[in-house]
């Protein structure tokens, strides 16, 4: 076959110098290697040097002490995931308290006198607050040594004083303003530390906070990057409209760099259960946490961190069993039971199981979809691996295409055999021709199978309308999560 100088990019037709040219061509030797990014949204306070709503890549939990303060719910959700996912790209925008916020409050009442010396294990929010108690000390005393305890530990989400009438009496008061704050768990030996003989505590919960900070603008500050996957502390309706809003703006094919976003839910199970059956969303997955210690904001942030090193890894494989290290759990007694964590899979909610050890693991990691734009109930995005596989297949494909076909000419299948050597055209035979070689590929990474399915379904035309626009319909069929094993065993005597 002939080669026509129209094969070649930078060696121009019209050239009479002598010489020997040779342009090189990488269409056939690159690829485009899959790099997610992690955003983390949260909030900071005035101590850090970053002022609210910049972008910022953050590789250690120092530097996020730094930009946005120590103890702040935006350092800590860092320091959470660099800790899960130390490698993965991580970048951050902080928010200022709404000026209409309220912060959250609670209180730790003592009573009674020390029979012996002995250390209290105050747990608030996951962090343990050792405080050393003499035999004989008194309420009030004791009360004074928790408040100097809790403000000495710089990390905690609190600070705390005595009471100005109740000098028993231990006042808690969030760093922050906002819905957030009533998430902090406040409680005695959660791993079941001893207690001082003669001395006991009445807790009253956190609660009060009200008006997180508005996403709305935090999302302008996103611009066009590409973000794979978001740690969000807020479940409040109107953050959740508008952050949903925009993953399925960006997921759609006018923008193409959808993402998922990690939410958590604190609750008892009927108030999780109807959290979750007022949403739907494809691009939003919530971990329902029960009454666990650990707070919502440190369980987005971790599982979305956990979750994007597998999913950049394999976006088809199950989630199920990875680790969602140091966060706690609820107490055993509080822990949703098997028929009640199944129940919340069809209500939108993720779940977990807590090991005798304390690990916590994922047990299901699905979407907040449960319906069609009909209304009708649909699994077509129960588990999150299908979103995110058909944005990693879309990946490739617009990667193969947009790489070895940058600047070609369409033309029909007609002719092609009469087309020049080399010559920069595509046809709707060549890009189906690329297509299932892709595909084999990706039947390889074990993403799709059923090749030959695929194959006959696969149909490519230019556009009877516009003679610059190649039509297709292809019909990958994704692999399945081996999540459920059903077998009946028919014993014999």
């Amino acid at each position: 076959m002939t080669i026509s100088s129209g094969a070649f990019s930078s060696i121009p037709a019209a050239l009479r110098i002598p010489g020997v040219y040779i342009e090189f061509d990488s269409r056939l030797a690159g690829s485009s290697a899959f790099q997610g990014k992690l955003l983390v949204f949260g909030q900071r306070l005035a101590a850090g040097e970053r002022a609210a709503l910049e972008l910022d890549r953050v590789t250690s939990a120092e530097q996020a002490e730094r930009l946005y303060g120590r103890g702040s719910m935006l350092a800590e959700m860092l320091r959470a995931t660099l800790s899960a996912a130390p490698y993965l790209e991580t970048w951050a925008i902080a928010l200022d308290d709404d000026g209409t916020a309220v912060k959250a409050a609670g209180d730790i009442t003592v009573a009674g006198t020390a029979n012996t010396s002995g250390t209290l294990a105050l747990y608030i929010a996951g962090y343990r607050v050792r405080v050393g108690v003499a035999a004989a000390d008194t309420a009030s005393t004791i009360a004074q040594a928790i408040v100097d305890e809790i403000n000495a530990d710089t990390r905690l989400p609190v600070t705390a004083a005595v009471n100005g009438t109740v000098p028993e009496q231990v006042d808690l008061t969030a760093r922050w303003a906002g819905e957030t704050g009533n998430d902090i768990d406040v409680r005695l030996s959660a791993r079941g530390e001893d207690g001082v003989s003669g001395v006991t505590f009445t807790i009253t919960d956190m609660a009060g906070g009200s008006a997180n900070p508005d996403l709305g603008t935090a999302i302008p500050v996103m611009g066009d990057e590409w973000w794979n996957w978001i740690a969000c502390p807020y479940t409040d309706s109107a953050n959740l409209d508008a952050l949903e809003a925009e993953l399925d703006d960006r997921w759609g094919p006018m923008r193409q760099i959808g993402g998922r976003a990690f939410t958590a839910y604190r609750g008892t199970h009927s108030e999780t259960g109807t959290f979750g059956s007022a949403r739907n969303s494809p691009h939003v997955t919530c971990m329902g946490t029960g009454i666990a210690v650990s707070p919502t904001w440190l369980w987005a942030a971790t599982n979305a961190a956990a979750g994007a090193r597998a999913l950049a890894i394999d976006p088809a494989r199950p989630l199920q069993t990875l680790e969602l290290p140091g966060l706690m759990g609820p107490a055993e007694a509080d822990r949703f039971t098997d028929s009640e964590r199944n129940l919340l899979l069809y209500d939108g909610i993720s779940t977990y199981r807590v090991a005798t050890d304390g690990t916590v693991r994922i047990e299901r990691q699905i979407t907040m979809y449960q319906e069609n734009a009909a209304g009708i109930a649909s699994d077509a995005y129960l588990d999150i691996q299908v979103p995110e596989t058909l944005e990693r297949i879309r990946f490739e494909q617009r990667s193969m295409i947009l790489r070895k076909y940058p600047r070609h000419k369409l033309a029909g299948d007609a002719d092609a055999s009469l087309y020049g050597a080399g010559q920069p055209i595509a046809t709707p035979k060549i890009i189906k021709a690329e297509l299932l070689g892709l595909y084999r590929t990706m039947i390889g990474f074990g993403w799709v199978q059923d090749y030959e399915g695929y194959a006959e379904s696969l149909t490519a035309n230019i556009d009877p309308e516009d003679p610059n626009r190649l039509n297709v319909i292809d019909s990958p069929q994704l692999v399945s999560g081996y999540r459920v094993h059903a077998m009946q065993t028919q014993f014999r005597r």
